[in-house]
């Protein structure tokens, strides 16, 4: 009962999405003015084969990530968000859990940043969402490397610009940052574990960890490296969002200059070379 009730939801949010409001760019003669499933598959970051399991009623026990994953891109409230869990039979993540709930609200925002680059990280750094024009940027990445804690101590780094001292200082402010973070969520064993994994792999960061500093990752001006544009030196601000731990990362250029000239051309030539 409870996988025929979670077919038919999934089904029905489907419908009431449009690709408009679920920030795809309308296509041709469409049957039904809600998603595909391709594109409910594109924006929750699962396989289309999945989705349509799920809406038939064949498959059973969806993990959180991927119930989280649909509510995100289906815009679900959190009503509706609390619901899906039920209905997949999952507790809903409490307070001592860290959140990876986006409000449509916050999703509208970056429906309409369409010229600037913007995503949203949870409280540990993990990216939850970002625009084309983000991607076309700093590059696609997957797995571990969505942590940019992970990333910049272990993973494959960024195409920031750094010398020696500002890459430490970076993740010095990384780790003082994520401790912050646990102190907040003791609880959190997806935290716990990305803790230890980073202390046991990363010499460097398990001395910042043992430092016991807690601090908060800023805003700074950055320069990134992009292999096709070249050298962009833009704003980075990381606003936070009331009622929620999600940082919200944004670059900006400076009006009239040559970064905001390289910028408006990523932005055609970037999101280009991403729907290939």
């Amino acid at each position: 009962m409870a996988t025929r009730e979670l077919a038919t939801a999934l089904r029905r949010w489907r419908d009431q999405v449009s690709p408009e409001a679920a920030g795809l760019p309308a296509s041709g003669h469409r049957r039904a003015a809600g998603l595909r499933r391709e594109e409910l598959a594109q924006l929750a970051g699962i396989s289309v084969d999945y989705v349509t399991r799920l809406e038939q009623g064949r498959a059973t026990n969806p993990s959180t990530q991927v119930v989280e994953s649909l509510a995100r891109a289906l815009r679900l409230t959190g009503d509706e968000r609390a619901h899906l869990f039920r209905l997949a039979g999952l507790v809903l993540p409490g307070p001592d859990t860290i959140s990876a709930h986006i409000t449509p609200g916050i999703q509208r925002m970056m429906d309409r940043l369409t010229g600037t680059p913007v995503a949203i990280f949870d409280a540990a750094w993990t990216q939850l969402l970002a625009n084309p024009l983000y991607t076309a940027l700093m590059g696609e990445w997957q797995g571990s490397d969505l942590n940019a804690v992970w990333r910049n101590f272990l993973g494959a780094g960024s195409r920031v610009r750094h010398t020696p001292a500002s890459l430490g200082a970076l993740r010095a402010a990384q780790a003082a940052d994520l401790r912050r973070t646990a102190s907040r969520y003791p609880s959190d064993r997806r935290l716990r574990r990305l803790v230890s994994a980073l202390r046991l792999k990363s010499a460097e960061f398990d001395e910042l960890w043992e430092s016991g500093s807690v601090g908060q990752h800023d805003s700074a001006r950055k320069t990134i490296d992009h292999p096709q544009v070249g050298a962009l030196t833009l704003d980075c601000d990381v606003l936070g969002v009331a009622g929620s731990d999600l940082h919200i990362m944004v670059y900006t250029a400076e009006p009239d200059s040559q970064d905001a000239e390289r910028l408006a051309l990523l932005a055609v030539i970037g999101t280009q070379e991403l729907a290939r």
